[in-house]
């Protein structure tokens, strides 16, 4: 193929990736040099340049999402360097004529306002609550919504020692959204306050203080899934040595970019979570563009306002809203606040954010 000696190798192809659905012992070939005609794969356009294909075999059945702007860092797969291509964040305009059509929904009896294909955006204050002593714990996402992988609980603890509390077999992500105090996990004491994300491993079992004064608030994401917490009546003193690192806090030095928005990891692999995946992150003014993930995704709103969008419907979010998101599921998250949004989500089963398509 004749090729401008002139041109940047490799050619984005797009910059969005290519989803995929490979088969068990397949073989794939993966375009690296972005001049095949039959992208994602590899139509031997690369003959004279200095980039070959990558070979795949797929060891199970699986849905992928291969790279197209070629700038990926672990080929074949997209790693959302695509985001980074261009100086913004694509967007959408809400305004358009057929973004006019759409309807806002509101919250039903349930204090849900349910969207496209199990979606929804939740007011945590609407949902019934249940104490178990001094604690008052709510289930905001579980498989009775349409979740298939994580559960969602919010726990809040006006003063004092919650009760013992564990989720058997699971991996438990907190993220603490108001007041301060300590977290014991299987006998192992680590201080907590604000917009600080705490991993609990499967086994292990927990235990909040409350030392400020102000109601100690936190939401827990449950992986795999859980109807409802267990209250054992005493701590276990298994904590895992290996994994000592349990609290992650905001940190600009680990901001990652996204055009010109960012996000940070809070738990992810670096603290033992491997399937899990915990961030924050800030959304400026502007509608993104309707897009899907691979993983099923909750995210709560920590301050700013605007609307979730699906295919048909939209609804208002405001700080402390739950929003679910199944996976594949066409979205959009709109903010309307000129001074932007900030959210924190758990991804499952994913490592990394900023990969959609």
């Amino acid at each position: 193929m004749s090729q401008d000696s002139t041109e940047e190798l490799p050619r984005i192809a797009r910059y969005k990736p290519y989803y995929a659905e490979l088969e068990a012992g397949k073989t794939y070939f993966w375009c690296a040099c972005g001049l095949s005609q039959n992208q994602p794969y590899c139509d031997g356009s690369h003959q004279g340049t200095p980039f070959l294909p990558v070979k795949f075999t797929a060891e199970i059945d699986e849905e992928v999402l291969f790279c197209g702007c070629k700038r990926t860092t672990q080929p074949p797969f997209c790693d959302g360097s695509h985001n980074n291509l261009k100086d913004t964040y694509d967007t959408d305009d809400p305004d358009s004529p057929e973004n006019q059509t759409i309807p806002i929904v509101k919250a039903g009896e349930d204090g849900r306002a349910h969207l496209n294909g199990h979606c929804f955006v939740a007011d945590v204050s609407a949902l019934p609550h249940q104490l178990q002593g001094a604690l008052k714990w709510t289930a905001v996402v579980t498989r009775a919504q349409g979740a298939q992988y994580q559960s969602l609980f919010h726990l809040e603890l006006p003063g004092g020692e919650s009760p013992v509390i564990q989720f058997s077999g699971s991996e438990a992500i907190l993220l603490v959204t108001n007041g301060k105090g300590n977290i014991n996990i299987s006998s192992q004491l680590f201080d907590i306050k604000k917009e600080v994300g705490i991993y609990v491993r499967p086994g292990e079992s927990f235990l909040l203080n409350n030392t400020g004064s102000e109601p100690l608030s936190l939401y827990a994401a449950v992986c795999p899934q859980a109807a409802v917490p267990e209250f054992p009546e005493a701590l276990n003193s298994n904590f895992d040595h290996d994994q000592p690192q349990r609290c992650v806090g905001i940190d600009p030095e680990k901001r990652q970019s996204m055009a010109d928005r960012f996000f940070q990891m809070l738990v992810d692999k670096n603290v033992g979570s491997t399937v899990v995946t915990q961030f924050i992150g800030e959304i400026p003014l502007s509608k993104a563009v309707p897009h899907r993930h691979l993983y099923e995704e909750t995210l709560v709103i920590l301050s700013g306002h605007g609307y979730m969008w699906t295919e048909d419907k939209k609804a208002r979010v405001n700080p402390g809203n739950i929003i679910f998101l199944p996976r594949k599921q066409l979205h959009s998250l709109e903010c309307t606040d000129p001074q932007g949004m900030m959210v924190a989500g758990v991804i499952y089963p994913g490592d990394n954010p900023s990969v959609n398509y």
